[in-house]
């Protein structure tokens, strides 16, 4: 069972700029309320999709480093979701989203970027 895996700055070169596969990071903070209620939502779909998209999350307020990533990527509010395939931004989602929204938006970014999701899993197409 996937669950959502809390990221640092220290961590996000090997967790997410080295990653090969098709990456989620949640950007978001312990006081945002949109947040609070995302997270659980997000959770669920991570076990959902366990396989196809490693799903991370980290936290902006909680270091300087981790604001220097956000800055970076252009977080501009939270909840944000990025999504990366080998280690590039491919998509930005910003705001809450009910689950079934979510796994629309997923899908999506699988069907955008199947070469990354082929690579991570044994799925072949065609």
């Amino acid at each position: 069972m996937q669950s959502v895996i809390g990221i640092h700055s220290d961590d996000w070169e090997r967790e997410i700029q080295k990653y090969k596969f098709l990456v989620l990071v949640e950007f978001w903070y312990q006081n945002c309320p949109w947040c609070l209620k995302l997270n659980p939502i997000l959770d669920e779909v991570a076990v959902e999709y366990a396989g196809k998209v490693k799903f991370t999350r980290m936290d902006v307020l909680e270091s300087e480093g981790n604001r220097n990533i956000a800055i970076k990527h252009g977080i501009m509010a939270t909840p944000t979701l990025v999504f990366l395939c080998d280690g590039r931004p491919v998509q930005t989602v910003t705001g809450f989203q009910q689950k079934e929204g979510l796994r629309q938006i997923v899908d999506d970014v699988i069907e955008k970027h199947r070469d990354c999701l082929e690579r991570t899993t044994l799925l072949k197409t065609g």
